[in-house]
Formats: structure tokens, sequence, C-alpha cells
């Protein structure tokens, strides 16, 4: 790649343009693109994610394929001397702000708005000839995309709540959330999933195989609540309180359901509801999980007032197993009381 830009950078005329059409996923793919570019001489003056690939076809489904190409454009010409990566931060921050809030409005989402961030920043390094930091190390790519996944991670939690709420998360809530909203329910590749971790705090080798994190060989699942065991799920996290309330709900235990969120103060929570909400826009429309969020939803101000007023301390709790038995019998209760209304009474053993 490197070879390939040197030589487009040579047979350019001064201010001549090259356009890099690129589409990879992954962290180390990106690497080795900008560190080509910047060591090419070419100048990236502008980038832009466009649609190029058929939505919803399996492959997209099932992995985190990108929907979007990014087109960099170049040009042959000075570079600006060195960069000192301490002030060049505070201008990759302005550039991709302005940049962000565009492709926000444009309706850029997941996988594509971050390596459309890529694109961006890269806008702003490749102008210098070179960006070091204090210590006279040479800033590379590796740097710079750790610094730009940062910055999207808290740009984008900013804007799917609505509001500053994320210094009230915890590390595995954010984590979900930004991967609902990049990857949806896919599996990724285990380094792209370390750093998206990494941006919001998180040590991945420590959470993976012990709750909705599952490593497969080399890749990472997020589990949804329709993939977990409720006796399984013990953690107070909200997004483990969540599944749980789910499953409750899916079952109609409701009593199970309404002591959980009481208990663990979620219930009550303005965050819970808002951070289910984010993740039920992340979904797609036939996805379970989104079906499970959008129909307890329905109910929230009825869990709210349940909870507040102590109605919730006078509903029994209910076993795994007593909950199918009980909505046996309201639905032949139910069956018994509309044959009643017609004058119809069902022999034995009829239904």
């Amino acid at each position: 790649m490197k070879q390939a830009l040197k030589e487009i950078y040579r047979v350019l005329k001064p201010n001549g343009i090259a356009v890099i059409v690129y589409a990879h996923k992954t962290t180390e793919g990106w690497e080795s693109m900008i560190n080509a570019l910047l060591d090419s001489g070419l100048v990236p003056v502008a980038s832009w994610p466009l649609h190029t690939e058929k939505k919803g076809r399996l492959r997209a489904q099932e992995s985190a394929a990108l929907a979007s190409s990014i087109y960099i454009v170049a040009r042959k010409m000075e570079k600006g001397g060195i960069g000192w990566f301490e002030e060049v931060q505070e201008e990759l921050e302005e550039h991709l702000t302005r940049k962000l809030d565009h492709l926000w409005r444009e309706g850029i989402s997941g996988a594509d708005f971050f390596i459309a961030a890529i694109g961006s920043a890269i806008e702003v390094f490749g102008k210098y000839e070179k960006v070091m930091d204090y210590d006279g190390n040479e800033v590379r790519a590796d740097r710079l995309l750790e610094f730009v996944r940062d910055f999207v991670a808290k740009y984008t939690l900013r804007n799917i709540l609505h509001e500053e709420v994320s210094a009230q998360l915890s590390p595995l809530t954010k984590f979900y959330i930004l991967w609902r909203w990049a990857y949806g329910e896919a599996k990724v590749h285990f380094d792209d999933a370390r750093k998206l971790a990494t941006s919001v705090g998180l040590e991945l080798e420590e959470h993976w195989n012990k709750g909705f994190i599952k490593k497969e060989g080399e890749f990472i699942r997020v589990l949804g609540p329709q993939d977990r065991k409720l006796e399984e799920i013990t953690g107070r996290d909200l997004i483990d309180v969540l599944h749980k309330a789910l499953l409750y709900w899916e079952r109609g235990m409701r009593g199970n359901m309404l002591h959980l969120l009481a208990e663990t103060g979620w219930g009550t929570s303005e965050i819970f509801y808002k951070v289910a909400q984010a993740i039920s826009s992340s979904l797609p429309n036939e996805s379970r999980e989104k079906k499970l969020i959008d129909g307890l939803l329905t109910g929230r101000e009825a869990i709210v007032e349940a909870i507040r007023s102590g109605e919730y301390r006078s509903i029994p709790l209910e076993t795994v197993e007593e909950a199918p038995k009980r909505r046996g019998r309201k639905k032949k209760e139910k069956k018994e009381a509309t044959l009643d209304v017609f004058g119809v009474k069902p022999k034995e053993g009829e239904e």
C-alpha cells in the first residue's frame, strides 16, 4: 500500500488529486492504510462515506459488515511541518465535532460512523509532515485511532441518550449501548471488540463468558436477553437487571419483575428507561430484543406507579415452573367464561 501511494504521489502533477476508496472494518486494516498515506507524501484534504452496499444482506446481519466505503481525497501539495500532538488534539476535537454533527444529521450510524470519523481525523492529521508528542515520540496511526475511538464513543453516548447522563452509567452499560448501536447483534473480531471496550474503560477479558459478553473463538458476541438463562442472570448492573426484567415480562411474571426493579432501584430511574429506549432504537424492527424492550416500555407508567405506591409488595413471587401453570389456568378460566356467556358448557375433558 505504501509503495502504491508513493507511486501515485510521483506521477501526480503539483496540486493534482488522488481519490482513494477504502472499506475495511478492522483497526489493523486502518492502521496500515493511515500509515501508508502519511508516509506517501500525499495530503488528505477531504473524506466522506458513500453507501456502496445493499442494506439487509445476510452478511451484514451476521457480521459487522460496512454499508459504506470511505472516499479520501488527497492532493500532491506541501505539508505543514511538524505538529505537536497535544495541540493537534484540540484541532481534531473541533474538526471531528463539526464533521460528526453533519454525519449524524445525515443518518450515518453504527460501524460506518466510526469509520467515517477515522476518515475525518486523517484530514487534520495528514496535513503535517509528522506529528510528535512533547516527549519526542512520533505519533502514528495507532495513537490516532485510539484518540478517535475514545472521542467518538463519548460523542455517540451523548447523542444516543440525548443528554449528559453517561457519567452515571457503568462501563458495562456504556459498552452494551455502543455495541448495539455500532454492531447490532453481530459478532465482531476480538481485537476490535477489545478496543471498543477500552474506549469506555472496560477490561473485556474480565467479563467475557461471565454475563452477556461471550467469546467465540476469535470473535466476541454480545448476548441479548433471549440468549440468556433467567436463573444465570445474577448481576445488578443496569443491563443485567434489564435483561432479567425482560425475561420476567415475557413469561408474565409481573410480581418478580416488579420486585426486581424495586429492590435494585432501577424501576423508578429515568436513566433505566432512557437506556432501554436507546437500545431499542439501535435495533432493527425484526429483532426479538427490540420487541421485548418495546413491550416493557409500554407498561412503564404502570411499573413506576406499582413500585412507588408499594403495590408490588402484595404481588406474590413465582418460580419459573409455576408461571406457565398460572397462565394455563387463566387461559382456561377465560375460555370457560366466554363459553358461559353464550350458554355453552363444555363437557368434561373438552376444549
